[in-house]
C-alpha cells in the first residue's frame, strides 16, 4: 500500500482529480454570471420541478468543458479516445440545445443511436460476453453491436432521468466512476483509471455548487455525458475482465458488479418505462414517478434522498464483492431483488403516510 501511495500513478491519479475539479469550479461562476444576465433558467413552475425559483440549468457546460480538457491533456491511447470525445461532442450540442431551447424525444433517441453507433462500430467499444448469464457465454457480431448500443443507451437515459432532485445525478456519478477507477487500477489499466477519474473530478466541483440549496443545476448536457462515460467504462470492464492478468474474485462477476454500480438509475429507468408502457402511455412521458420524486412524498428532502439512494447503491456493490463466490446470475437476480424491495418499503410508507389502510397491497407499485 505505502508503494503504491508512493507511485507515480498516485499522483498522476490524484492530479487528474484536482485538475478536473478545479476547471470546473473556475467555470461555474462565468457560467452563472451569463445565465443570470440572459436569464437562461430552469423552467419554473413545471409540474417536475421542485424549487419555486428560477436556477440555471447550464451546470453541465463546465463538466464538459472539464472532462475534454482533463482527457486531452491526461489520456494518451488506452481506448479510442477520439470515438469518445467525438461522442461527448455530439451529446454536448444535443444536451445544449435542450437546455436553452427543447429537444422533442424522437430526435433524442436518434442522436442517442448515432452517438452509441460511433461508440460500438468504428469504436468498437462493445460487450462481447455475457459470462455465462442466461446460459450465454460469446456473443456473435451483429447481436454484440445490438446489446451493447442499448446498453449505452439505456445507461445515458438512466443518469438523464435521475437528474431529478439536488445532488442525485452527481453523486450517483461521482460514486460509479470512483468504482470504475479503483477496479481499473487494480487491474493496471491506469489511463481508463484517468478517464473515470476525470470525470469524477469534473462533477466533484460541479457538485460544489448543485448541493442543496442548488445555486445551478446540471441539466441534459451534464447528465447525458455523465451516462455516456459511464456505460463506455461498465463495457470497457467487462471486456478487460475476459483477458486481465490480475485474477481477483471480481473479475469472474464482472457483468454482476456492473449491475450493483449502475443499479440505481438503470433500475429506476426500467421500472419507470415499465409502468409507463402498461398504463399505455410512452415510456418517454415525464411524470413525477421515479424514486426520488416518491421518497420525496415521503417527507425526506433532497439531501436525505440522495444519502439513501447512495447508501443502497454502495451495498449493492459491496454485496458482489463479499459474494463473489455465487454465479452472476444469482447476483444479478438479488441486486434488483434488494431494488425491488426497497421500492416496495417506499411504496408502503407513502401510502400509509396518506392514511390507507395498512395492508399488503401497499407494497406494490
Amino acid at each position: 500500500m505505502l508503494e503504491f501511495l508512493r507511485s507515480y500513478h498516485f499522483v498522476y491519479n490524484v492530479l487528474i482529480v484536482v485538475f478536473s475539479t478545479l476547471i470546473t469550479l473556475l467555470c461555474i461562476p462565468s457560467i452563472l454570471h451569463v445565465a443570470r444576465a440572459r436569464h437562461l433558467y430552469d423552467d419554473v413552475g413545471h409540474f417536475r420541478k421542485q424549487h419555486d425559483h428560477g436556477i440555471p440549468r447550464l451546470g453541465g457546460v463546465a463538466i464538459f468543458v472539464s472532462f475534454t480538457i482533463t482527457v486531452l491533456l491526461f489520456i494518451d491511447k488506452s481506448l479510442p479516445v477520439s470515438y469518445l470525445l467525438t461522442a461527448c461532442i455530439i451529446l454536448f450540442a444535443m444536451g445544449l440545445k435542450d437546455d436553452l431551447s427543447g429537444v422533442n424525444s424522437s430526435t433524442k433517441f436518434m442522436i442517442q443511436f448515432v452517438v452509441a453507433a460511433i461508440l460500438v462500430i468504428p469504436g468498437d467499444i462493445r460487450i462481447s460476453s455475457m459470462y455465462g448469464v442466461f446460459n450465454i457465454t460469446a456473443l456473435p457480431y451483429i447481436p454484440s453491436v445490438m446489446l451493447s448500443i442499448l446498453v449505452i443507451m439505456l445507461i445515458i437515459n438512466s443518469f438523464n432521468l435521475i437528474d431529478g432532485i439536488d445532488g442525485l445525478a452527481a453523486t450517483t456519478g461521482i460514486i460509479a466512476n470512483s468504482t470504475f477507477a479503483a477496479l481499473f487500477i487494480y487491474m493496471n489499466e491506469y489511463e481508463l483509471a484517468a478517464i473515470s477519474l476525470a470525470i469524477v473530478g469534473a462533477v466533484a466541483g460541479f457538485l460544489r455548487f448543485n448541493i442543496t440549496p442548488a445555486k445551478i443545476f446540471m441539466g441534459d448536457t451534464g447528465a447525458l455525458l455523465i451516462g455516456l462515460v459511464s456505460a463506455v467504462m461498465a463495457i470497457r470492464f467487462i471486456e478487460l475482465s475476459k483477458v486481465s492478468t490480475v485474477k481477483l474474485p471480481f473479475i469472474y462477476t464482472a457483468p454482476a458488479l456492473i449491475v450493483a454500480v449502475l443499479i440505481g438509475p438503470v433500475f429506476d429507468t426500467l421500472r419507470v418505462f415499465t409502468i409507463r408502457i402498461l398504463n399505455k402511455k410512452s415510456p418517454f412521458d415525464a411524470d413525477r414517478n421515479h424514486i426520488h420524486h416518491r421518497m420525496l412524498k415521503m417527507g425526506l428532502t433532497h439531501l436525505q434522498t440522495t444519502f439513501v439512494l447512495g447508501c443502497l447503491n454502495l451495498v449493492s456493490i459491496v454485496m458482489v464483492l463479499v459474494f463473489n463466490n455465487l454465479n452472476n446470475s444469482w447476483l444479478i437476480a438479488f441486486i434488483f431483488l434488494l431494488s425491488i424491495s426497497f421500492n416496495g418499503m417506499i411504496t408502503y410508507f407513502i401510502r400509509s403516510k396518506k392514511g390507507e389502510a395498512l395492508v399488503v397491497r401497499n407494497f406494490s407499485d
